[in-house]
């Protein structure tokens, strides 16, 4: 298959199209949704740096949101899906309705006890979590206690998030992906309403956004249960201990909760980092990781949802060719839309974060650090998306060891990074290090992807990466031309900083794809079709 200009589509093999499913096409509905959730993320942003600025308050509510957001990474998004998605996919494709039904039941109820107790011991640890987490608080009182207070109300939460992502996890297998990807949604709303209501009638008005998100929680299971329902897998409570489908979960859990307990232990130390700099520094971190996010999980996220299903169906099929395919169609996606988005989220970094956070509380200073972690994250952005595309080509197989090792590696490269650049760089030294270590992870999963013969190019990359480039190129010279310097968007109005950002995303966009098509590069060429 050559991406040197002539279209080209994929198909899916000895299966009529009737009953394959177009992976483009998947690909938009998910990021779609993706799109709406992350709108309302950054209008609870900028809800949030309106009401409360960038100081003591909101560093104790993204310190005290981090830490469930950890564990769900671990217990569900993480280790949990990885283990889960594969075999859940193997019950489907092999075993039939009836076994998938009990692997679901003897699952979630597992899953819940485990989450119950974890929570139980998180409420009533609080305060040494707080501890451990964010050690720098405890040389402010007021800033620790408060900390402390919001985490007991954010707890639970994890509980909730939990089983929305096991649902989710069930609904992706089934080609359902749109619910999953729209229930963060309500999270963001959940937030907004609590800022803007319930703020003004508490002592400490920023607890309100504690209690947004557990509301948030509940209400994103909620809406999934019904779908399950649909598909006649809406779990019941069954403990059985000796399911054999539950044990292969929690043996390849394991690998897989260590690999992501090193990928999350390295955001935690950055945090303690970060506790010890300038107050602020926490929430300049986390405004810029937002924007971060907009990306990942448009394309990241989105591409390693529907890839993770898809290749463990090809994977039990024992149809390698496909699998390659199918890795070789989702790096190519990532590089069209990844580096592009990183060269605009540098150039626009000022404008960005003056249209989205500027207000109220939100100073000047705020802004221009704001601006250096975003720049500094930028700069992995290709590595932190690589890594959620990579990544599903090992845990489609079952192999979680190899992943885990390579997550080792790039903890102790993350760290000595920290080490060499948090003094002069500060907090934007551990957003450079996050992003040079996701781009070192990347590239040692594609090397043994490589190398163990998992994954072979397809011809056309070369010509394929200079077209990228020349595309890049010119959008990044229209939008350095169009924004007419930084220092004019801190004395905009919001409408004119709106307007303005909008033509330049329209400049960008135009010219960047505008470019792709004369030299001869069509979306027909990105079709991809996998039977479901």
């Amino acid at each position: 298959m050559d991406f040197s200009g002539a279209p080209y589509t994929i198909a899916a093999v000895s299966r009529p199209l009737a009953e394959s499913m177009n992976l483009l096409r998947a690909l938009a509905k998910v990021s779609s949704m993706t799109l709406l959730s992350r709108i309302f993320g950054f209008v609870r942003d900028a809800v949030i740096a309106r009401s409360f600025g960038a100081g003591i308050y909101t560093d104790a509510f993204f310190v005290a949101f981090k830490i469930p957001n950890l564990l769900r990474r671990l217990f569900a998004e993480g280790a949990f899906s990885q283990a889960f998605v594969p075999i859940l996919a193997e019950y489907k494709n092999r075993r039939g309705h009836q076994d998938t039904q009990l692997l679901v039941d003897h699952v979630a109820t597992l899953l819940f006890i485990a989450l119950l107790v974890v929570t139980l011991i998180g409420v009533l640890a609080a305060p040494a979590v707080v501890y451990i987490s964010a050690p720098g608080f405890s040389a402010a009182p007021e800033k620790f206690a408060v900390t402390v207070s919001m985490l007991r109300v954010i707890f639970p939460y994890i509980l909730f998030i939990s089983l929305v992502s096991l649902a989710g996890g069930i609904l992706n297998t089934y080609s359902r992906f749109s619910v999953p990807a729209f229930t963060p949604v309500l999270l963001n709303v959940a937030t907004i309403a609590a800022a803007l209501w319930l703020a003004p009638h508490l002592a400490i008005p920023a607890m309100a956004l504690a209690w947004g998100v557990m509301l948030g929680g509940i209400l994103q299971l909620l809406l999934q249960l019904p779908f399950l329902k649909q598909l006649g897998l809406l779990p019941r409570f069954r403990l059985e201990l000796h399911d054999e489908g539950v044990w292969r979960i929690l043996r390849l859990m394991g690998p897989a909760l260590f690999g992501v307990s090193i990928a999350q232990l390295s955001l935690l130390i950055n945090t303690v980092f970060a506790s010890f700099l300038a107050t602020g520094s926490v929430s300049w971190l986390y405004y810029a990781d937002r924007l971060m996010e907009f990306p990942t999980g448009m394309l990241g996220v989105a591409l390693g949802t529907i890839l993770l299903p898809s290749l463990a169906k090809h994977y039990a099929d024992n149809d390698p060719t496909q699998y390659s395919q199918l890795l070789d169609w989702g790096l190519r996606l990532t590089l069209m839309l990844a580096l592009p988005a990183a060269a605009a989220l540098a150039i626009l970094a000022v404008p960005l974060i003056s249209t989205l956070f500027f207000y109220g509380q939100f100073s000047v200073n705020d802004v221009f650090m704001t601006r250096q972690a975003l720049v500094a994250y930028s700069l992995g952005l290709l590595g932190l998306i690589m890594v959620k595309i990579l990544a599903p080509g090992f845990y489609a197989r079952q192999n979680i060891r190899t992943p885990v090792k390579i997550a080792v590696i790039t903890l102790f490269a993350t760290q000595a990074m920290n080490l060499m650049f948090v003094w002069k760089l500060q907090h934007a030294g551990l957003a450079l290090s996050i992003g040079l270590g996701a781009c070192l992870n990347a590239s040692l999963l594609l090397w043994k992807l490589r190398s163990q013969g998992i994954y072979q190019p397809l011809p056309g990359w070369y010509l394929f990466f200079l077209k990228i480039a020349a595309a890049i190129g010119v959008m990044s010279l229209l939008l350095w031309w169009g924004m007419a310097g930084e220092s004019s968007w801190l004395h905009m109005h919001s409408f004119q900083r709106v307007a303005h950002l909008g033509g330049l995303v329209v400049l960008g966009a135009g010219s960047y794809f505008g470019t792709l098509r004369v030299l001869g590069m069509r979306p027909a060429q990105f079709i991809r079709r996998t039977a479901e």
